[in-house]
């Protein structure tokens, strides 16, 4: 419990009510009343004209008054409509019928002008205890009593004076022994303690205690009990409950929380990002009111949704901080740790420097520094492109299944002497090549040769197919290829690189070599692009060393001539600081 309200037994309604004021001021709209029902009564009643008995609360009793519910007023209990409590479970039984139609006579008798009441589980209990306390008096014998006087003391009460029973031992011992099932249940006091494993959850709704369920100590919350006894298993599930009335008749379960009627607001600190996507804060110039917009704001909103508790809070933007202008992403952290905001949201990166100053949660977004730089188009535009796919390897593979074939058939031939193949060597050669470029089925007479150039025609069409493949991707797909592969070819050529104003790269960069001359710092997308197309030798860069969040929203913008290359760099991402 976050909060205990402490209120005096002998408290006025005014006091109560300045407690009521008190409790308004939090967030918490779940209350569980612990106190008698004199006092009880009283803040039901304040509760009730301080409109704190409406949609949205919750108020739960516990036994101090849930176990008296039926003898409370009548406008008290309309005062109650819609709390929860729990009471002890008295089970039916004719006994309790019939003491209960005698109770009710007797009381009408007695108290002719009052409404009837019914008797509470206090005086069932009461009527129990006198019940055992006589059955244990006619268990043990009061013949042989003898009450022996206590020695007289100096400055004795008169309770000194008093003797003390010699079976007065017997007949505790028979009242903890002595068992049975009276009014209001099992009588035990084995442990010198009544012990209840059943309660009973009521909801007061129209001034009169309605059954919502029963608890016990094995088997959690049931709708009934089994009808062999409440030892035993019970039937029925949570989701069978019967339905609760909450204050105000709502159906629908409060959530437990409320932006408080006063109370201190959490300062929130915010700036506006090179990249709006990201954060962008605007102030109203009638009201001075800050506003702040973009994909941070909902992660940061959404998350507050998601708590079980409500967190008034305020936005500030950075440039209303005291002393502090238009800096860098370290001061904006740092005024955490000043003071200044509570908490501080947008693009900021989880930095190790940051986390001696500051606490950061879990990331947000995709982590990583990569690097931002022109395309270059492969695509080969020479008349002799269709040469192109074919390579040394291919050249080299087809030649060597040619001669292979050639002669694999030559030698076949030989063995069935083959008339074509007469002459000298280079004539036999010559004609044995031949016949892979021009199968003339005449002149193969081998049936083994026939089936070798088979498999070279299969061959031969592999080829030609990956060779038309090849040369199609050639002539129709565009070859973007990155101007720069490696921050290191950058550091060799002595290349100009840009970063985000304001932001850590910088100091990044010159931790890897590079030349504080050679970096150069931009405040936005476009001037990003436009440096990259002057390039580096015309007053320009040859790459952007951005985070890649940055980079995925620059390239979405400039998605023609552009391309990220890494990444070149681990970071932790994106993160609010608190």
């Amino acid at each position: 419990m976050p909060y205990r309200s402490g209120i005096s037994q002998s408290a006025n309604s005014d006091q109560v009510e300045q407690e009521l004021y008190k409790l308004m001021t939090m967030q918490t709209r779940v209350y569980i009343v612990h106190m008698s029902s004199t006092i009880g009564s009283i803040l039901f009643t304040k509760a009730k004209e301080l409109g704190m008995m409406s949609d949205g609360y919750a108020w739960i009793l516990t036994d101090g008054m849930a176990n008296i519910i039926n003898s409370i007023s009548p406008l008290v209990l309309d005062a109650m409509d819609g709390a929860l409590g729990v009471r002890f479970y008295v089970p039916k039984s004719k006994e309790l019928g019939y003491f209960t139609t005698r109770w009710t006579m007797r009381y009408k008798q007695d108290n002719p002008n009052d409404p009837p009441t019914e008797p509470s589980i206090f005086g069932l209990r009461g009527y129990d205890t006198i019940w055992t306390l006589a059955q244990a008096a006619e268990k043990v014998s009061m013949i042989n009593a003898i009450s022996q006087k206590q020695q007289q003391r100096k400055n004795s009460t008169c309770l000194g004076t008093l003797g003390m029973s010699t079976i007065g031992p017997k007949l505790l011992d028979a009242i903890l022994q002595h068992k049975f099932k009276g009014l209001s249940g099992d009588f035990d006091l084995t442990n010198r303690q009544l012990q209840f494993s059943i309660f009973q959850i009521i909801n007061v709704v129209r001034s009169e205690s309605k059954e919502i369920g029963f608890w016990t100590a094995k088997g959690g919350i049931h709708r009934n009990l089994n009808q062999n006894g409440y030892k035993d298993t019970y039937l029925n599930s949570i989701p069978d409950l019967s339905p609760v009335v909450w204050p105000g008749e709502a159906n629908i379960v409060p959530k437990g929380w409320q932006f408080p009627t006063y109370g201190k607001r959490l300062r929130v600190g915010v700036r506006t990002s090179g990249y709006p996507e990201f954060m962008k804060v605007e102030r109203d110039p009638v009201t001075n009111v800050t506003t702040a917009t973009g994909y941070a704001i909902d992660v940061f909103e959404e998350v507050l949704k998601q708590l079980p508790y409500a967190i008034p809070y305020e936005y500030v933007a950075f440039d209303n901080a005291q002393g502090v202008s238009h800096g860098t992403y370290n001061d904006f952290v740092y005024q955490v740790h000043l003071g200044v905001y509570q908490a501080v949201i947008g693009d900021i990166t989880i930095r190790y420097n940051r986390t001696s100053y500051a606490d950061f949660t879990l990331p947000y977004t995709e982590s990583g520094i990569a690097m931002i730089v022109p395309v270059k188009d492969g695509t080969t535009k020479d008349t002799w492109i269709f040469l192109k796919p074919l390579t040394t390897d291919l050249w080299f593979g087809s030649i060597v299944f040619f001669i292979f074939t050639g002669a694999a058939i030559w030698l076949l031939e030989r063995r069935v002497d083959n008339s074509e193949l007469t002459g000298p060597i280079s004539r036999q050669l010559a004609i044995a090549m031949y016949f892979p470029f021009f199968i003339d089925k005449e002149r193969v007479e081998s049936i083994l040769s026939r089936l070798v150039i088979i498999v070279w025609v299969f061959v031969l069409l592999v080829i030609t197919s990956s060779y038309t493949a090849n040369l199609s991707s050639m002539l129709t797909v565009q070859q973007l290829q990155p101007t720069v592969t490696d921050v290191h070819e950058l550091l060799k050529k002595g290349d100009y690189v840009g970063y985000h104003n304001g932001s850590y790269v910088g100091d990044l960069l010159e931790q890897l070599g590079f030349d504080r001359r050679k970096i150069r710092a931009y405040n936005s997308q476009d001037d990003f692009a436009d440096a990259l197309y002057k390039g580096s030798k015309n007053g320009g860069i040859a790459a952007v060393i951005h985070e890649v969040p940055y980079i995925e929203i620059f390239l979405a913008k400039h998605c023609k001539g552009y391309t990220m290359v890494g990444p070149i760099y681990k970071s932790e991402g994106f993160g609010f600081v608190s």
